[in-house]
């Protein structure tokens, strides 16, 4: 069965919670980023929760009796993606959110879509920029420099912090379409290349980030706090929600659970300034809604119906896949 296909239309009830649970783990994921690197380094942070969630999903692969690829060729790709699609976002919008808000490194998030598009079109050659896709585009610019708040001048550490979190979503933009180009067309779970995916990243993690910035910290020498905040981004974030996103996959189909994607950032607003109490100015909540409107209109969720429309899970907390569930 592939990932698209859905036999019938399924009961609002059966993927509803697991939908909205899933917007809200990755949503919070930003929250976690901003709680770990106040004590840890921003390199530290993503190894440990990196490493928590491929142990998380190595286990949940001996449960299913799954097994992790054996084409050398394939953990070479991986090695690539797991650079780009985890290692360096997840450690992007750690320095980022130094200095930014989490609220605003979750909206940084969504703009991974409007990447993904001219990289596929230019550079992979796996899609085609239509006059829609050349709109979308156009809007999704429009945002990201309202968000910015471009008029305002340029420069300063949040300015800063925003760029790092562009970056980090750039990254996604460059992994996904690698891997689809590279990775896709082989017969292999999404569990078995996510979990592949974050040992490969663990192992670059625990090579660079002692060289970087110094050995890390034992677990026991963390504060009770950041501790559980680097439990919740592995084993929840980058584990449980991945097991839960394939659920979705499974019961909507891929087009419909990759729409997750709109409701994260919105989960990051309000996480934020509940629990942080962070606020935004205007422009960057305007902003974010017109950077999604271009995502949703180069996708094709606006404007035409019966498109299938490519996963964009490249939130904070999840490996870069798309999952073939066969």
């Amino acid at each position: 069965m592939t990932a698209d296909f859905t036999p019938d239309r399924p009961a609002l009830r059966s993927w509803l919670p697991g939908f909205v649970a899933l917007a809200a783990i990755w949503g919070s994921s930003f929250l976690f980023i901003k709680v770990g690197v106040a004590e840890l380094h921003p390199l530290h942070l993503t190894l440990y929760r990196v490493a928590a969630g491929a142990l998380t999903l190595l286990v949940v692969l001996v449960v299913l009796r799954d097994r992790l690829p054996r084409d050398p060729r394939v953990w070479g790709h991986l090695t690539v993606i797991a650079g780009f699609g985890v290692a360096l976002p997840f450690t992007l919008f750690g320095y980022g959110e130094q200095r930014v808000e989490s609220m605003l490194a979750g909206i940084w998030n969504a703009t991974t879509p409007l990447v993904v598009l001219p990289l596929a079109v230019l550079v992979f050659r796996t899609e085609r920029l239509t006059a829609r896709g050349a709109v979308g585009l156009g809007l999704g610019f429009a945002g990201v420099m309202v968000v910015l708040g471009v008029w305002q001048g340029i420069g300063g550490a949040h300015f800063i912090g925003q760029v790092m979190c562009f970056g980090a979503a750039a990254c996604y933009g460059l992994a996904i379409p690698y891997q689809k180009k590279f990775i896709a067309g082989r017969k292999l779970s999404g569990l078995s290349l996510s979990a592949a995916q974050l040992v490969v990243a663990t192992i670059q993690l625990a090579v660079v980030a002692p060289i970087v910035a110094g050995p890390p910290p034992l677990p026991t020498a963390l504060s009770p706090r950041v501790l559980a905040a680097v439990l919740a981004l592995g084993a929840l974030g980058t584990g449980l929600a991945f097991v839960i996103h394939l659920r979705n996959i499974r019961i909507v189909g891929a087009s419909a659970a990759s729409t997750v994607t709109y409701l994260i950032p919105v989960f990051a607003v309000l996480i934020g300034a509940v629990v942080l109490n962070e606020r935004l100015t205007w422009h960057q909540p305007v902003g974010a809604l017109i950077v999604l409107l271009g995502v949703a209109v180069s996708q094709g969720l606006i404007g035409r119906r019966g498109r299938r429309v490519t996963p964009a899970v490249g939130a904070a907390a999840a490996p870069v896949v798309e999952p073939a569930v066969r």
